[in-house]
């Protein structure tokens, strides 16, 4: 399988068992391991696979690290770097052989006070590149890991300023690691550009992207020190001229898809690092953009979107483009519903964390190829078929599915065979239709390995 690299592991027998994994879960994709494994023997060798101390996820992922960089050199332009962080949430009697995510409010005592429980879990933060197309090119970087019980960590923010504390002694200092890998992997810095939600909003990483001859998007929520030390971002932005005005599609309350009207805005500052950091990092040259709703109807918060980023910025035209940049953000969160739902990552039933990450790292192999399928249609329509499929696969889509209602697709071409998957998965294929989406692209796949079984056994 192009997406293992065998020789990776410590012994070449777990290389083999790795890639045997990742088909028998990908053709099972969503049910337990007994049931992808089908048979003891199977099953016995997946368990003591992932609880084998020799195997590790950085193997796991390591051949597709190396695809990704492939498909990173085979395309051109700039490559966004998408980071988050999700967590997997699992009920254990002995819940410390996992470890813990955070603790939540689990509503009040008798007396009114407050209970809190901690929740048994692993925490993945993932760095996913995908091209400004919205294909996605794969995983660049991965980290796991949990925490310990939690024990006055609001005393402790009373008594200490998070901005004093080193990003070294921060779970925060993961967004620096994971630039850090991907920028390694990747090569060619000054294509790569981070993108992340207001959690990234950190100086050092500003400083870091710097540093690597990168460049960042990022959804600020600090409100920062700005020229010489005497205003801020925000009084800065108030002086700022409109732009013009853009038209973007968002989901309402209801799901429903409106249009919104934004105002745009934009502005070089000279940003200045937090006061208790000061002597360590440089004053920074940056972007600021803000789009907000123009006339947001009642009972609704209005759309606003407060972007930073090293580039300069001297248009409209180029305004627009970054804020497009930054709605690409959406592909790592579609990225983890797959793991969640389509591969049901937290349905495993494995007892500790090293395992449970052994096996969500398959999982980020399988998912990934879901989120391809799902867009190089949509990229790529015009393209060969075997790009995407096998001969096998599509010879049996050609027998079940025929060439008619599949919303006027060129017959024989890449976008045809996956709308003839998206129909095996429940896909209507209607010509108001919008296209097939990941969940009936994995229902579709798992009706296919299903069929290919069968094939197979009666040419036997």
């Amino acid at each position: 399988m192009r997406e293992i690299d065998e020789t990776a592991f410590k012994d070449v027998r777990l290389g083999r068992r790795c890639a045997e994994l990742v088909r028998q879960l990908s053709a099972g994709m969503g049910s337990s391991i007994p049931f992808a494994c089908q048979d003891w023997a199977n099953t016995k060798a997946a368990y003591r696979f992932f609880a084998n101390p020799k195997v590790e996820e950085a193997d796991i992922l390591s051949g597709h690290f190396l695809a990704t960089r492939q498909r990173y050199d085979a395309c051109g332009g700039p490559v966004l770097l998408l980071q988050d962080t999700t967590e997997f949430t699992y009920q254990r009697r002995d819940p410390r052989a996992i470890g813990f995510t955070k603790s939540v409010n689990s509503g009040r005592d008798k007396e009114g006070r407050l209970r809190h429980h901690a929740l048994c879990g692993i925490l993945m933060h993932s760095s996913l590149a995908v091209t400004t197309e919205g294909l996605p090119l794969g995983l660049s970087a991965i980290k796991f890991w949990n925490r310990d019980k939690f024990k006055g960590t609001a005393r402790l923010k009373r008594k200490i300023n998070p901005t004093r504390v080193p990003i070294e002694a921060k779970e925060s200092i993961r967004w620096l690691d994971n630039l850090r890998q991907s920028v390694d992997l990747l090569d060619q810095p000054g294509r790569c550009v981070h993108v992340g939600d207001r959690e990234s909003d950190i100086y050092e990483l500003y400083c870091l992207t710097k540093e690597l001859g990168t460049h960042f998007v990022v959804r600020t929520v600090v409100d920062r020190l700005a020229g010489d030390g005497d205003t801020t971002i925000a009084a800065e932005m108030r002086d700022a001229e409109t732009v013009g005005q853009h038209v973007v599609d968002v989901r309402d309350g209801t799901d429903n898809v409106v249009k919104v009207t934004l105002d745009l805005r934009y502005k070089r500052i000279q940003v200045l690092p937090p006061i208790g950091k000061q002597k360590r990092y440089p004053s920074l040259a940056l972007t600021v953009i803000h789009a907000v709703e123009v006339e947001p109807p009642t009972g609704r918060k209005p759309v606003t979107w407060k972007l930073l980023t090293d580039f300069e910025v001297k248009d409209r035209e180029q305004v627009i483009e970054k804020i497009g940049w930054y709605a690409m953000r959406w592909k790592i969160e579609t990225f983890h519903k797959v793991l969640k739902s389509g591969c049901r990552a937290e349905d495993a039933k494995l007892r500790t964390a090293d395992r449970l990450a052994n096996l969500v790292a398959v999982f980020c192999i399988i998912a990934w190829r879901v989120l391809w399928l799902t867009m190089i249609a949509r990229t790529a329509p015009a393209a060969q078929p075997t790009l995407a499929l096998t001969k096998s696969e599509i010879s049996i889509l050609d027998r079940l599915v025929s060439d008619v209602g599949n919303r006027a697709a060129e017959p024989k071409t890449l976008v045809c065979y996956l709308t003839k998957l998206a129909r095996l998965g429940g896909y209507l294929a209607r010509a108001a239709d919008p296209p097939p989406g990941n969940t009936v692209i994995w229902r579709g796949l798992r009706r296919l390995n299903d069929i290919l079984l069968g094939a197979e056994i009666a040419r036997t």
